[in-house]
């Protein structure tokens, strides 16, 4: 069924795209970096307020190794990244979050530090988690070098010349982070100490902040190395192929449920991005400014894609097609004249019924492109400031619960639970690392501290329960009664007014493919040219292309950033 939802008091004329066909985990698994996409919020953000971004301290030795501080002033506030880079073992080389030490570690810090504060930041931010922190710190992160292409930067850079693009466009950076912290984990700035504000509007906003920051840090060292080196032949890097590195990013299975446990978060996301899709499918006719503007970033990323390359076999096949996908695209648009009535929605029709999801996704992507004036006002909406879930509604009468099951959960309800495939999956806590993590159930210990994320399977018990209830029984008599059932009536009550909340499959399925999950979150984030590692990991690059600090003022015209 198709959705009318109101956004920012706007509707549109077309009928938004039915929770049924886009929060299938397949077609999620497919989304794209878009102008919704919080990496390029932060940048429009950026420019539009003209940030100044000032290298307050540098103190590396000819290794590279000290700290750094960049201060940015926004609003009425400064932050500052505080960097440390220190020699790593190479046995201590390792992306997975249980690795206890790392080339590089920052925090994002409200204010300047002074030498004081930045004493007391050395002796805690290079152990992470092993140390304990103030609300001064917003955001912590670390990040490991790619040694490959560090070194070859370092090497060319130092020699008087410039790397190869192609070894810049096939790995795409120098520096990989393995997490990035922020709202409270570990004695940090909870989300209430700046959410009042204007800067941290957004959803992740201080944590964008930091890894924009990162990636000026990560080419200001490559080059200070090589003038260490060779101070007499050195040179910095071209700016054009300095664009083209982003900051790494190695993502496990600790972000997968995000997505299922913030159900209002993930409407306010997809409901943007549809929105935005709608507006632009209602246009009438042609502009031709946007028509150029389409055709570059359709350019763009088909040059991009062209380098995206990765050894996982199914990914590798949805990218050989998604090629294949933008080749068609491009040639449907070439067809596009001023007479065209509707002319995006006629782009989208063909692209639905011809294209492969994540061409049909990264359609959808590009379609939003050109038409910032039209939608980037829905950005203002993805930040989810009201309570998660609301209290349960007692006073409703079973009958309607039970119809809001039928209407909201009919393709839970088409599953069958005592199939031993439907619940071959489970969701536990790390002890060690007290993150999500996925066991296979009957083979891996910890099924009866399973977390509450199959809610799939509550749907089909609750609905099995209110079979054996009065229609006239009021709601708060069945919490009373089983109360194991009160967090999945507050999510059923949930979902009338958000119909993108939830994910429409099983997410304990012996099927399941995590990354769809991760891959989702990460697309809204803005991560591109996604690798999995395995079916439980992947590596990503976020901001790639987009400016640097000092770029600001400056057009990039690849149809994007």
């Amino acid at each position: 069924m198709a959705q009318r939802l109101e956004t920012e008091g706007q509707r549109t004329k077309t009928p938004l795209r039915s929770p049924d066909l886009v929060m299938r985990l397949e077609r999620l698994g497919s989304m794209h970096i878009s102008r919704l996409s919080f990496t390029r919020t932060l940048v429009r953000r950026a420019r539009q307020n003209r940030w100044r971004v000032n290298r307050v301290v540098w103190d590396m030795d000819e290794s590279g190794y000290g700290r750094a501080v960049y201060a940015v002033r926004i609003g009425e506030h400064d932050y500052s990244l505080v960097a440390f880079s220190q020699y790593l073992p190479p046995e201590m080389r390792i992306d997975r979050v249980i690795a206890q030490a790392w080339d590089t570690c920052y925090v994002l810090y409200d204010g300047i530090p002074d030498e004081a504060e930045l004493e007391r930041l050395k002796q805690c931010v290079p152990y992470q988690e092993a140390r304990r922190y103030t609300e001064r710190e917003l955001v912590l992160a670390r990040a490991n070098k790619s040694e490959r292409l560090f070194d070859l930067v370092l090497e060319a850079l130092a020699a008087g010349r410039q790397p190869e693009e192609a070894a810049i466009r096939e790995i795409g950076y120098l520096l990989r982070t393995s997490a990035v912290y922020g709202n409270g984990k570990f004695g940090i700035a909870d989300w209430q100490v700046v959410s009042s504000r204007p800067e941290f509007s957004g959803p992740f906003v201080a944590e964008m902040l930091t890894v924009w920051l990162i990636r000026a840090f990560t080419v200001d060292l490559v080059e200070h190395c090589a003038r260490m080196i060779a101070p007499d032949t050195a040179v910095r890097l071209d700016p054009k192929l300095r664009r083209q590195l982003g900051i790494g990013n190695s993502t496990g299975l600790g972000m997968a449920p995000f997505l299922v446990r913030h159900p209002n978060l993930l409407h306010r996301w997809i409901s943007a991005r549809e929105t935005a899709l709608a507006r632009v499918r209602d246009i009438d006719r042609l502009d031709p400014a946007a028509l150029h503007h389409f055709k570059t970033a359709l350019a763009t990323a088909t040059e991009e894609y062209s380098w995206w390359r990765t050894d996982d076999e199914v990914q590798a096949a949805r990218t050989a097609r998604l090629r294949q996908d933008l080749a068609l695209v491009r040639s449907w648009t070439e067809a596009l004249t001023a007479g065209t009535e509707r002319p995006w929605d006629v782009l989208y029709r063909r692209g639905e019924a011809a294209l492969s999801l994540e061409g049909q996704e990264c359609l959808v992507s590009l379609l939003i492109e050109p038409h910032g004036a039209l939608v980037d006002d829905l950005s203002a909406a993805m930040a989810n400031h009201e309570e998660e879930l609301g209290r349960i509604d007692g006073a409703m009468r079973c009958e309607v619960l039970a119809r809001i099951l039928d209407e909201q959960y009919a393709w839970a309800l088409t599953i069958d639970f005592d199939h031993p495939d439907a619940t071959a999956r489970f969701w536990y806590t790390s002890q060690e690392k007290l993150e999500p993590r996925l066991g296979w159930r009957g083979d891996d210990e910890g099924d009866e501290l399973e977390l509450p994320l199959g809610f799939a399977r509550e749907v089909a018990r609750l609905k099995q329960e209110l079979s054996q209830r009065s229609a006239d029984e009021r709601v708060s008599c069945l919490a009373l009664d089983r109360p194991e059932f009160r967090h999945v009536i507050r999510r059923v009550q949930n979902a009338p007014a958000h119909p993108y909340g939830e994910i429409r499959d099983n997410v304990l399925g012996a099927d399941l493919r995590p990354l769809d999950l991760m891959r989702c979150k990460l697309s809204f984030l803005g991560g591109a040219f996604f690798d999995p590692r395995s079916n439980l990991s992947l590596r990503i690059r976020l901001f790639q292309g987009a400016p640097f600090p000092d770029e600001l003022h400056e057009t990039i015209d690849d149809g994007t950033w």
